[in-house]
């Protein structure tokens, strides 16, 4: 039964390599949205039924689709790009850590060195197939449907983790998978890892997704694409998949008790509101936030509220263990101002039980490269945001839900990114760095076309696919 998640994954990555090849290029997000959330769980499963040597060929199937895609979209481009400073920062990023591959630089030989890079440095590559692209051939909201789908998949999963109270990685060889890729040995009271559990026991699901902490962060995703989608005309139009998606993000994003993504979580309609300078919106989540702590306060007893409120104080192990990896990290920076090279920190380090510093991704981030390359993230980081934020304001389906979007999903992951190693989340990883690529496209090819036609006004008068074939025509 479980051989479907298998077949899902080689088949999606087949169907994505074909378009790709006859030149639909954008139908890789085929493969990033359906197959990326069950990506751990096929190599566990793949590796359960006996069939563990062909786990490192289907590891290299996300990296194979995102290089053949760039590659066929670099072939394919027959005019100058001109370069946005957003491009150039990632590029600089790109072009610095690659130093700290071939310079002697830390502890690790050269193929661990590298697994790091493609860890903290694979990003670029993302990004520039976003950026790249035709943008008349992405339809915005066909994928953004595609993700609301995928979290409704997760959710009726979760159903049958929660009514057993079981979780899904017990019966697909996750502990098995961990233990002979990674030399994670199982830890905690359920035989997986102490990720999917909070300090009194209590269980964290993650349906289909890596693990808990992944399961909660892309129902940021969801959230973001649900309010690209529901805003139209600045009016919300509410369908009956965006209901359900809805309801599926609120269910799974409870279940997977992440402090990080659920503050995240309601963070995004607040942010929402304030891009859009809905101030009746303001008052009434200040209010309704007010109320509720009160609620809380009064009303809220046990277990939930005593995880609540120690993750406020830092009093339980879990907020401890986040202080003592930020302090072991900091004074790591503060020691070596320029890193300590790649793998000396995150996953691959944690797999040698070298780790120095760790959950966070500014943290882990700043130990291997260095102050220089945070800067360079955040930089980059920084300025889609405030891009994404200017193009708000852009008439035209493409590129308002395009900004939406990428606004909001950059704005709720600043608080997982102070708390995980966030970019090793592949679903979201990807999908965030792919649209922010785009965004910049849709900004670059559309300032293109005013400069030549004055009178152009993107969207005015226009549809979705007519913003495309117009700014494409450039």
């Amino acid at each position: 039964m479980f051989l479907i998640f298998p077949v899902i994954y080689v088949s999606l990555f087949f169907i994505a390599l074909y378009h790709i090849l006859h030149g639909r290029v954008h139908k890789m997000l085929l493969f990033i949205i359906f197959g990326l959330p069950i990506y751990i769980t096929t190599m566990s499963v793949t590796l359960m039924y006996g069939y563990g040597k062909y786990i490192p060929i289907l590891q290299a199937f996300k990296e194979l689709t995102i290089l053949i895609a760039l590659a066929t979209i670099i072939f394919s481009v027959h005019r100058a790009v001109k370069l946005d400073k957003i491009d150039k920062l990632v590029l600089a990023y790109a072009a610095y850590s690659m130093l700290y591959v071939v310079l002697p630089v830390g502890n690790f030989p050269l193929y661990e060195k590298l697994l790091a890079f493609k860890t903290l440095s694979f990003f670029p590559f993302i990004y520039f197939a976003g950026r790249l692209i035709r943008v008349a051939s992405v339809n915005i909201t066909e994928y953004f449907h595609y993700i609301c789908l995928v979290t409704i998949a997760a959710a009726i999963v979760l159903v049958f983790e929660v009514v057993p109270y079981t979780h899904l990685q017990t019966v697909t060889g996750y502990a098995d998978f961990n233990y002979y890729f990674y030399d994670l040995k199982p830890a905690g009271n359920y035989g997986l890892t102490w990720t999917f559990e909070i300090e009194n026991g209590l269980k964290r699901f993650a349906s289909f997704f890596a693990n808990p902490l992944e399961h909660a962060a892309s129902n940021l995703i969801t959230l973001s694409a649900l309010i690209a989608l529901a805003v139209i005309n600045k009016r919300i139009v509410l369908t009956r998949l965006l209901v359900v998606a809805f309801a599926a993000t609120v269910f799974s994003v409870i279940f997977a008790l992440s402090r990080a993504s659920l503050a995240s979580f309601f963070s995004i309609p607040y942010a929402y509101a304030w891009l859009a300078g809905k101030k009746r919106w303001l008052k009434i989540i200040h209010y309704g936030a007010a109320v509720g702590v009160l609620l809380f306060l009064l009303l809220l007893k046990g277990d939930l509220y005593d995880f609540i409120i120690n993750s406020i104080d830092f009093s339980n192990s879990s907020s401890v263990a986040h202080l003592i990896e930020w302090q072991n990290g900091l004074d790591a920076i503060i020691q070596h101002p320029l890193g300590l090279g790649l793998g000396s920190s995150g996953r691959t380090a944690a797999t040698a039980g070298l780790s120095v510093g760790g959950e966070s991704q500014f943290i882990i981030l700043s130990v291997q490269i260095g102050l220089i390359g945070l800067f360079l993230y955040l930089m980059i980081y920084f300025n889609i945001i405030i891009t994404a934020a200017r193009m708000y304001k852009s008439p035209g389906g493409k590129i308002h839900k395009t900004a939406v979007f990428v606004f909001l999903l950059k704005i709720s992951l600043f608080i997982p990114l102070f708390t995980a190693e966030a970019e090793s989340y592949l679903y979201i990883s990807y999908i965030g760095w792919f649209f922010s690529g785009f965004l910049v496209n849709l900004k670059m090819q559309a300032n293109d076309y005013r400069n030549r036609y004055p009178g152009f006004e993107a969207g005015r008068n226009r549809s979705e696919d007519n913003i495309g074939r117009d700014v494409q025509a450039i």
